[in-house]
């Protein structure tokens, strides 16, 4: 009887301690994930996004700009008119967060190889309140070497483009992005610098589950301290874009406006002379194709 109610005692002891611990310790904390995409897209008209599909990923996208469409009907507002611009890319997810491509473009036939690396994701709980990305290439000028004039070596072809993306995701409808870039050209014209700083600011505002606004603002710098020329002969000029984005799962499809006629980003940031303030804009659209392996 004796070994019974002390079993019993102890049991009660053992248990109420239990029960206690359970009751003092701190609950286990929920680990912070990263937000839902904040992008549909890894391209926003002329710019990248921090966005990049999952590992495995092959995307192909086409990048297609009509004319100027300062000259009104003449040529249905650059539909028609000389000037139109293509790019073709083939881009892959080789791990997470980390996409390599290859893309060919119409102006000047730039073979450009590219890569983009999304180094932190925004989190739900802020304990990341941005996310952070990388996007660099190196553009292969393909024209005839007498483009290059007389004293002519492979290396005159190649530019080279660099470009740091801090972006947030606002709330659920309304994601937003600043960036910094450094762009190299080794040959250029003889009035216009080989290196050029610029800064941008983009965004998209979506107002339905498949349909976003998209918006750019890209400014080229006019910084002394790394021009080559006392004064900046026809510096390149700032580059407007607002856009229409239809999303689902696997496309992305662009239709937009902008004032740089390049696609290639080094190409606009050095060369863009069209002026958004004198109705200097041309048509674009973008689709992207996505396969997962």
């Amino acid at each position: 009887m004796k070994k019974t109610l002390y079993i019993m005692i102890m049991m009660l002891v053992f248990g109420l301690t239990g029960i206690a611990q359970d009751e003092t310790s701190e609950p286990a904390k929920e680990k912070d994930r990263p937000v839902r995409p904040p992008f549909q897209s890894g391209y926003l008209i002329d710019n990248q996004t921090t966005y990049i599909p999952s590992q495995g990923t092959l995307e192909y996208v086409i990048q297609h700009k009509f004319g100027n469409m300062n000259n009104g009907f003449s040529d249905l507002f650059g539909l028609y008119a000389p000037g139109a611009n293509v790019r073709m890319v083939m881009n892959y997810v080789v791990m997470k967060n980390v996409q390599v491509g290859y893309g060919l473009t119409r102006l000047n036939m730039y073979s450009d190889f590219n890569a983009k690396w999304t180094i932190l994701e925004q989190t739900r709980n802020n304990t990341i309140p941005v996310a952070v990305g990388l996007y660099g290439n190196i553009a292969i000028d393909g024209r005839n070497e007498k483009a290059f004039g007389k004293d002519y070596a492979f290396t005159n072809r190649l530019s080279y483009f660099s470009q740091l993306i801090v972006g947030r995701k606002v709330n659920d409808w309304l994601s937003v992005q600043a960036n910094v870039s450094f762009t190299h050209f080794n040959k250029t014209d003889s009035l216009i610098d080989h290196d050029k700083i610029s800064v941008g600011i983009n965004g998209r505002a979506q107002f339905s589950p498949q349909s976003s606004i998209l918006f750019q603002y890209d400014v080229p710098l006019k910084i002394q301290g790394i021009a080559e020329h006392r004064e900046f002969t026809n510096p390149s000029k700032p580059n407007l874009g607002i856009g229409w984005e239809i999303s689902t799962s696997t496309h992305a499809f662009h239709l937009f406006v902008s004032t740089a006629g390049a696609i290639v980003p080094q190409h606009n940031a050095m060369y863009n002379n069209n002026d958004w303030t004198k109705g200097e804009l041309m048509f674009g659209f973008s689709i992207t194709r996505l396969w997962s392996f």
